[in-house]
């Protein structure tokens, strides 16, 4: 089976990028993946992409060795068997709130007798080798999101939650749960502490921590803060960034 290279760079202690995918298209899909991130995610709970979107995506970024990852919309067994049998090689399940809830997510990511993950990996056996199933379980990785209130009070049981790979900080919605208005790539003191904190429980509970971030100097600062993998930006993101800067630089040069 093709290996897994997150978990190969997390193996030798590296940290890995992720890029954000929220447009649904596949043609942004390729050009992002062609950028050279470590992974790539398409998401389906707060981007414009459909299941239906995911296969075109996942085929246009498996182009390249960028590691294809899908953020389900919820912690739902269906639609995470979908991504998986489409080719994803990383799952992100959101607002996960216990240990009970945790164990869901990693049940449907595993074939039995580990988890529930029904047999018909009808393309990812042609993207990742014909002895997938045999080797899917150690391959993929699931990545719980803990960005509640409830979440943080479960905090330690949720990272000590047998077959999740990573704990995945939601930014925004972890500013919800702090009594705070989210915002990108937050600067404040106790929003900093919690995401150290959760950092730090992932790790005591041999988990690795991801950091979803806004843009590259932030980021930076999460690497040095020892976090393990970095979403550094979007499509939607970069598309309008870039539009404005050229914009700006016309009517200040002709102005």
């Amino acid at each position: 089976m093709r290996a897994n290279k997150i978990k190969q760079m997390w193996a030798e202690g590296k940290c890995a990028t992720m890029g954000w995918l929220s447009v649904s298209h596949g043609f942004t899909a390729e050009v992002m993946a062609r950028q050279g991130f470590d992974s790539l995610c398409v998401d389906l709970q707060h981007g414009t992409s459909e299941m239906k979107d995911v296969l075109p995506m996942l085929q246009a970024i498996s182009q390249t060795d960028t590691v294809p990852v899908v953020r389900v919309g919820w912690n739902e067994p269906v639609a995470i068997m979908k991504a998986l049998d489409l080719g994803a090689m990383c799952i992100i399940v959101p607002l996960i709130n216990n240990a009970e809830e945790a164990a869901k997510a990693v049940s449907a990511c595993r074939y039995p007798p580990v988890g529930i993950r029904s047999n018909g990996p009808v393309r990812a056996v042609h993207y990742a080798g014909a002895d997938y199933v045999a080797n899917a379980n150690d391959e993929i990785i699931l990545m719980a999101m803990i960005e509640t209130k409830e979440g943080l009070d479960n905090l330690d049981a949720i990272c000590a939650t047998p077959g999740v790979d990573a704990i995945y900080i939601g930014p925004a919605d972890l500013s919800f749960a702090l009594g705070m208005a989210p915002r990108a790539d937050n600067p404040d003191p106790l929003h900093i502490a919690t995401c150290d904190k959760i950092r730090d429980a992932a790790h005591k509970a041999g988990k690795k921590c991801v950091m979803h971030c806004a843009g590259a100097d932030f980021a930076a600062g999460a690497v040095k803060r020892g976090f393990d993998m970095v979403m550094l930006t979007s499509d939607a993101s970069c598309m309008a960034a870039g539009a404005k800067a050229q914009l700006d630089t016309l009517r200040a040069k002709t102005a």
